[in-house]
C-alpha cells in the first residue's frame, strides 16, 4: 500500500466501541515484535523512543535522530506507523511546518501532537494550539497525505487528581472542538481514567477518543463499551520489556 492508503486505512480503524489498540513501540525491533502479535498498526511513544536511546522525554532527542528511527520502523513492518510528535519540536509555525514535512517524508501516516508547554508547567492556549494543528494539516494536504492528527490535550495530565477531573471536562471539550475545527482527526486525553467521565467525554467529543492504558484506566472491554475509539499504552511496553531484560540479566549473571 502507498503511504496515503495506509493513512486512510489507519483512520478507518478508529471506531467508537471497537477501539484500535496500540501497543507502543520504540524501534524497528519492537515494531516487528508487535506486528507479529497481530497488531493492526504501530505507534511510537515519545518517552520510550527517547529512553531507548539514552535521552529524556520532552523533545530532548533531536528530531533528525527520531525520524531516522521512524524511517527504520516504517521500513521494517507492513503496517501504518504513527509518530509521537510531542509538541512539534518547534515554537514558530515555519519551523513546525518544516518539522512535520520531515516526519511525513520518513513515512509516518499519523502523529500525536500535544498542547503542553515543553519544559514548563501549563498548556498552550486553545487558539494557539489550533493554529499549530492547522499548520500540520496544511503541510500534510500539500504533500497529498491524509495525515491522522491525534490532538493530545494534557488538561487531565497536569498534576490533577481523578477526583478533580469533573471540573476539567468543560475545558477538555472546548479544546476538543477547537482542535477538530483546526483539522485534527482524533482527541487524546491521557490521565482521564474515571469510567463515567470517559463515557461522557466520548458522547460529547467531536472526534474519536484515545485513552491511555497505563494500568489505572478501565480494561479494554469497558473502554469499548464507553465509546472509546483508540487505546494506547504509552511507556508501559518499554518498561515491561526493560524489566524483563534486567531480570534475565540478573539470572544470567549469577555465578
Amino acid at each position: 500500500m502507498t503511504q496515503s492508503d495506509k493513512a486512510r486505512n489507519f483512520a478507518a480503524l478508529h471506531q467508537p466501541g471497537k477501539p484500535l489498540i496500540l501497543y507502543n513501540a520504540w524501534d524497528a525491533g519492537s515494531a516487528q515484535a508487535i506486528s507479529k502479535a497481530g497488531a493492526l498498526a504501530i505507534a511510537t511513544g515519545s518517552w520510550s523512543l527517547a529512553a531507548a536511546q539514552g535521552y529524556k522525554d520532552g523533545q530532548d532527542m533531536p528530531l533528525s535522530f527520531a525520524t531516522q528511527i521512524l524511517e527504520r520502523m516504517v521500513g521494517s513492518v507492513d503496517l501504518p506507523v504513527s509518530f509521537d510528535f510531542e509538541a512539534g519540536f518547534a515554537e514558530d509555525l515555519d519551523t513546525l511546518a518544516n518539522n512535520i514535512e520531515q516526519v511525513i517524508s520518513a513515512g509516518a501516516i499519523g502523529v500525536n501532537f500535544e498542547d503542553r508547554l515543553i519544559g514548563e508547567v501549563g498548556l498552550r492556549s486553545a487558539s494557539d494550539q489550533a493554529d499549530r494543528i492547522a499548520t500540520l494539516r496544511r503541510v500534510a494536504d500539500a504533500k497529498g497525505i491524509p495525515l491522522f492528527i491525534n490532538a493530545r490535550t494534557d488538561v487531565f495530565f497536569q498534576g490533577s487528581k481523578p477526583e478533580e477531573h469533573a471540573d476539567l471536562m468543560k475545558e477538555a471539550q472546548t479544546r476538543a472542538q477547537s482542535y477538530a475545527d483546526a483539522g485534527a482527526n482524533g482527541i487524546f486525553v491521557p490521565g482521564l481514567i474515571t469510567p463515567e467521565l470517559i463515557g461522557n467525554f466520548c458522547a460529547e467529543a467531536p472526534l474519536p477518543v484515545n485513552i491511555m492504558q497505563i494500568g489505572q484506566a478501565p480494561d479494554h472491554a469497558t473502554l469499548a463499551d464507553l465509546g472509546v475509539a483508540r487505546i494506547s499504552h504509552g511507556p508501559a511496553p518499554y518498561l515491561a520489556a526493560m524489566a524483563n531484560v534486567t531480570n534475565a540479566a540478573t539470572a544470567a549473571l549469577k555465578v
